[in-house]
């Protein structure tokens, strides 16, 4: 036998021996000791072992067993139950793995990018938050920043699941937090959290390749893509010029006795902004555990000229992919409409706003509006303890089922009155009313689509416009620009979205 193949052989066979010697029975990551399952739902449990190897899980004295296939993958599912524990859940196969402490309740993801990615010890009044956090069953999972070329089997996280303490909750995500904390006070459940968000990235970076290629309309995400690449080289140099300018700035700032500056944020960090790439690393890899919902707050890298136009369909398509993932139907999809800011004029931040509007369309949705708590001089408002709570009121009614009004008035149609215009609105049954004075932020249009302002007046439900410049108008716009003077609210206390007629 020639020398080169006997080696060959050895080594293949010494691999052998040692995938045999590591065959032990493996669970992914998400399933770990203090995690939450999901309630209601056959509750799946998976991983790797020796391939054709028999495993058994025993959850809640149900046992149910598999076997490993020719790849050592195995699955199987347990039957659903009611919230409760903590109990034990245990894998045997060649080895044993026990899982302690283990709760069944209601999993939310909580996604999306720097909004949802803030954390507690950032937020406002973060010492008393912090030091109230002691809810053991809130259960906190927090994923690590990764990016993938293809969709990943295990996700990278910090840690595992914790119970919610004062020292587990200072870094996590605040908006989610405060969401999980209103709904476990109010279902007195478990709540389990897994957050995976990145700040400073697009929509399309969480969408699959399968979603975003099966919609031509989509293909301004590939050529944005595409020129983001053809300019790598010059960005390179760019950064690493930057990099060089903040050393040495560090340096005199601390040769003084002062603090560094900070860093400059630049986009598109470790390719973060690549097409699917963080779905493959970040939801990907969570899509086989089984979940309630999913909490949403981004929008921000989506404003520019090129991503703003299509955002609406890109956001639907992202919604719908992520549902087509877990395979669980129309599960409940909460998210944030941007919030006010003062931004360059030419990110378009109201398109986006009433992108995120249409998106109610799809069913199962949710919209927190906060056009009436951002900062606009900050691009990361401190109040989430308000954003978690009007999401937490759109969960207890689009998914639990709640007699309360979840939602600020939603624009329904506009109709011509006398000169005028009359809007509708859902969520307004019982009346609007203008906060702090005279109402504002109404403008009237006529075909030729040149908005001016218009005295606007409520009416009961609704809320009629005019211009005497504006003989026949036709369109109507609340709340356009990116920080806009509106002040139009429900009887529930809840403002009403920005939107634009005719779209």
């Amino acid at each position: 036998m020639p020398i080169f193949h006997r080696t060959l052989c050895a080594g293949a066979f010494a691999f052998l021996i040692a995938f045999g010697a590591r065959a032990d029975v493996t669970l992914p990551t998400i399933l770990a000791e203090h995690m939450v399952v999901q309630r209601g739902l056959p509750v799946h449990i998976w991983g790797t072992a020796g391939p054709g190897e028999s495993v058994s899980v025993s959850f809640r004295g149900e046992t149910r067993s598999a076997s490993a296939g020719r790849l050592g993958r195995w699955s199987l599912y347990l039957p659903p139950g009611e919230a409760g524990g903590p109990f034990e859940l245990t894998v045997k196969a060649a080895n044993t793995i026990a899982l302690t402490d283990v709760l069944v309740g209601d999993v939310w993801v909580a996604s999306g990018q720097s909004n949802m990615e803030l954390p507690v010890s950032s937020a406002a009044n973060a010492h008393a938050e912090i030091a109230s956090a002691n809810f053991p069953r809130i259960r906190l999972f927090q994923a690590i920043d990764k990016v993938s070329d293809y969709p990943l089997e295990d996700i990278a996280a910090r840690g595992g699941w914790a119970a919610c303490s004062p020292e587990s909750v200072a870094r996590f995500s605040a908006v989610a937090y405060y969401f999980a904390r209103q709904l476990q006070q109010k279902l007195n459940v478990p709540i389990g959290l897994i957050e995976s968000d990145w700040g400073g990235t697009p929509a399309d970076a969480w969408t699959s390749l399968r979603g975003l290629s099966a919609d031509a309309a989509l293909m301004p995400v590939f050529a944005e893509w595409a020129r983001i690449n053809d300019d790598r080289a010059t960005v390179m140099l760019e950064r690493q010029k930057q990099e060089r300018d903040w050393e040495r700035a560090a340096a005199k700032a601390r040769s003084e006795g002062a603090a560094p500056p900070p860093r400059q944020w630049q986009p598109n960090g470790n390719n973060s902004w690549m097409p699917a790439g963080l779905f493959n690393a970040m939801i990907a890899p969570l899509t086989p555990f089984p979940i309630r919902g999913a909490i949403w707050y981004q929008g921000e890298s989506n404003t520019s000229p090129e991503r703003a136009p299509i955002y609406a369909r890109l956001f639907q398509t992202m919604i719908r992919d992520w549902r087509r993932a877990w395979g669980q139907g129309d599960f409940p999809f909460l998210f944030v409409q941007l919030a006010n800011f003062k931004t360059s004029p030419e990110s378009m931040w109201p398109e986006v706003r009433d992108a995120q509007r249409q998106t109610l369309a799809l069913a199962n949705t949710g919209m927190a509006v906060i056009i009436d708590i951002g900062d606009p001089d900050n691009i990361h408002p401190t109040d989430k303890q308000d954003v978690g709570l009007r999401l937490a009121l759109a969960a207890r009614a689009i998914t639990y089922g709640e007699k309360i009004e979840f939602s600020g008035p939603l624009f329904r149609q506009a109709t011509p009155e006398a000169g005028g215009l009359r809007v509708w609105f859902d969520h307004a049954q019982d009346g609007l009313n203008a906060k702090g004075g005279d109402l504002q932020g109404f403008e009237i249009a006529a075909a030729n689509r040149k908005f001016v302002p218009a005295a606007a007046r409520i009416d009961g439900a609704t809320v009629v416009v005019s211009n005497p410049d504006v003989t026949a108008p036709v369109y109507v716009r609340y709340g356009w620009a990116s920080n806009p003077a509106c002040n139009l609210y429900n009887s529930a206390g809840l403002p009403a979205s920005p939107f634009r007629s005719g779209e």
